[in-house]
């Protein structure tokens, strides 16, 4: 197994009771956030199957069904699907890496990439892009979030002190607009939520 992905699954192993927890309630108080997804929940309905890939805890697959979408999650953590299967008995989560879906071709309808494409080395990201465009069907959707701005930060603790090892990605909107332009993407749309000067979402919707 390549290294940044066992250092991920590693990491998030050990927070994953943690990680649910602290972020149990977070959507509730991010408004913007429920926009953008209701914005990819319209774009995608009617269309086929979602993937929540890098689901964690099932948050936001729990939040993706509520609006109405058959949806499932994958997490490369067991600890996270184990937490997630637990939070949301209703619905299918799987163990798995985006770098090698076990998802049948053309298959969805919409792949939603919240916030875990940023411990993805850059060199990696190509290959996870060219795999959300063979699961998702002719004029599927694909919504991926991350934090803007351009650096690496090595993070070796996190969700209430627990050791980590993994490193976070931090990258201008442009580049991940032109990373999916280069996969075979039509890239749709650009959003930055800027909650405060330290902190910058961004979130690039794009359609195969």
């Amino acid at each position: 197994m390549t290294g940044w992905i066992e250092r991920t699954r590693v990491s998030y192993d050990t927070v994953a009771g943690s990680y649910a927890e602290l972020l149990r309630d977070r959507l509730a108080a991010e408004p913007f956030q429920r926009g953008i997804l209701g914005l990819f929940a319209e774009l995608a309905r009617g269309r086929g199957p979602v993937a929540d890939v890098g689901c964690g805890p099932g948050r936001i697959t729990g939040h993706l069904h509520g609006l109405g979408l058959e949806v499932f999650g994958i997490d490369l953590s067991p600890g996270m699907v184990a937490v997630a299967r637990r939070d949301h008995p209703g619905l299918r989560f799987e163990v798995g890496s985006m770098t090698a879906l076990e998802v049948p071709d053309g298959s969805l309808g919409g792949v939603l990439a919240w916030f875990s494409l940023i411990h993805v080395p850059d060199e990696a990201v190509p290959g996870v892009l060219a795999e959300f465009r063979r699961v998702l069907c002719p004029g599927g959707v694909v919504l991926i979030g991350f934090h803007a701005g351009d650096g690496v930060r090595h993070l070796t603790e996190g969700y209430g002190g627990h050791p980590m090892d993994v490193f976070v990605h931090r990258r201008p909107v442009a580049r991940v607009a032109g990373w999916l332009g280069e996969a075979g993407f039509t890239v749709e749309g650009e959003l930055v939520h800027r909650p405060d000067p330290k902190s910058e979402g961004a979130f690039v919707f794009a359609h195969r």
